[in-house]
């Protein structure tokens, strides 16, 4: 095995880890955008006075990348609005009033699955989607045109604070094995690598021992450093596989599957419950009660913010996501989405500015990809295109390294991506 791709040591403050899931009382209004994914924004399938049920569609799109939207509450729709969400975008939300009775829509029931083509169709009726954050529709994902040989397991959850898929694999670890096999049937795959960070320990024991006589799941486990989530670098630092520029995974034969994703698929296929709740992670200093909460999806972030003792009126900055690469948050209104693993509340924060570059180099020595951020953003300055694509600037996965090691405070992160979008796609 080559040597392991450079990286942070950061303080994971993994204050949650031993905080059990809570389950979050229903809010008496939801809002659930139509846009929770990667790709095109679904169409709502309901109108306003309609009446819904827990589990019942009320979005879809007929383009191929996206993925349909469920209801998580029974209750009545009482608003069709337009929605802005943290990245800017603007999708149509469906406002339903709940009634507290969490009816069960007939829509509800496992799929029938008797072989790929029906297994792929299943997940995508799920509403699946990444959990680890980036929301690619997982049935898109799971169909590559490639011969795939390896099926990753991302369960490194580098990010500080975050434990959500942590729980996950100390709460439900038989559904996650189950996911794990059910995935190595269905897509013909002859090994699976579940790969865990070594800052948890109970974790990797747990999976060691109910896989040791299974010759198809090996236990991976990863260096506690970051950001080892990424997909390029879980990919090479468990295989050696290197993902070129412009390939997918699949091109490299791996399939990258966030553990927390494998494990609702397997409900699924048990119970025809689709997408409609999530666990996530609240921490951060402004937080008197940090805990894992699984809400229904709409639910607003201030009602579970209130609920963990969150000192509202003292927040100066709200993070959907860890703080590497999470996305701050323009208010505590917006709802929980599907991509939603934590929710981070901060009043100790400064916003420091940015010097010029002293050329010190340590923003290339700690990326993962060895691109060279500092010579980008000059690039970038002076939009010399072909100069950005010589750097190799698409392969910035935007995992916030450069940034945090800056001493001149530069948003170099943040410039990569401002440069990728001048590159033209093909």
């Amino acid at each position: 095995m080559k040597k392991k791709l450079r990286g942070l040591k950061l303080n994971h403050r993994k204050n949650t880890e031993n905080s059990a899931t809570v389950e979050f009382p229903l809010s008496a209004k939801l809002t659930v955008p139509m846009s929770m994914n990667m790709g095109a924004p679904c169409v709502p399938l309901v109108k306003v006075g309609d009446e819904v049920k827990v589990g019942q569609k009320i979005g879809d799109t007929d383009a191929f990348f996206s993925v349909p939207v469920h209801s998580g509450a029974s209750g009545r729709v009482t608003a069709i609005t337009d929605y802005l969400a943290a990245n800017g975008s603007v999708c149509k939300a469906v406002e339903i009033e709940t009634d507290g009775l969490q009816t069960v829509s007939d829509e509800v029931k496992p799929p029938a699955i008797s072989d790929k083509e029906s297994f792929i169709k299943a997940v995508r009726e799920s509403g699946s989607c990444g959990l680890g954050g980036a929301g690619f529709p997982t049935h898109i994902k799971l169909n590559p045109k490639t011969k795939i040989d390896t099926l990753i397991i991302n369960a490194a959850e580098c990010e500080p604070y975050i434990t959500a898929d942590y729980r996950e694999m100390i709460e439900n670890s038989e559904d996650i094995a189950g996911g794990i096999k059910l995935l190595l049937k269905m897509l013909d795959i002859p090994k699976a690598k579940l790969a865990i960070e070594a800052n948890k320990p109970e974790a990797i024991e747990k999976f060691t021992k109910m896989t040791e006589n299974d010759d198809s799941i090996e236990v991976f486990t990863l260096p506690s450093s970051y950001p080892q989530g990424a997909e390029k670098v879980i990919i090479y630092n468990t295989t050696g596989k290197i993902v070129k520029e412009g390939e997918l995974p699949s091109d490299e034969g791996v399939i990258v599957m966030n553990v927390s994703t494998v494990s609702f698929i397997y409900r699924y296929t048990k119970t025809g419950m689709p997408l409609t709740s999530r666990r996530l992670t609240v921490d951060g200093d402004a937080v008197g009660e940090p805990k894992n909460v699984r809400a229904v999806i709409g639910t607003p972030f201030r009602e579970i913010l209130e609920f963990c003792k969150t000192d509202m009126e003292n927040v100066k900055k709200l993070i959907g996501g860890g703080p590497m690469m999470g996305m701050s948050l323009p208010s505590a209104d917006m709802p929980v989405v599907k991509t939603t693993n934590a929710l981070l509340a901060v009043k100790s924060y400064d916003e420091r500015k940015p010097t010029a570059c002293i050329r010190c180099g340590r923003c290339v020595n700690v990326c993962p990809l060895g691109i060279m951020p500092a010579e980008i953003e000059r690039a970038y300055k002076i939009r010399n295109i072909e100069e950005l694509k010589s750097l190799k600037v698409t392969l910035c996965m935007n995992c916030g390294s450069c940034t945090y090691v800056c001493p001149a405070n530069r948003k170099l992160a943040e410039t990569n991506q401002l440069a990728k979008m001048l590159i033209p796609r093909k």
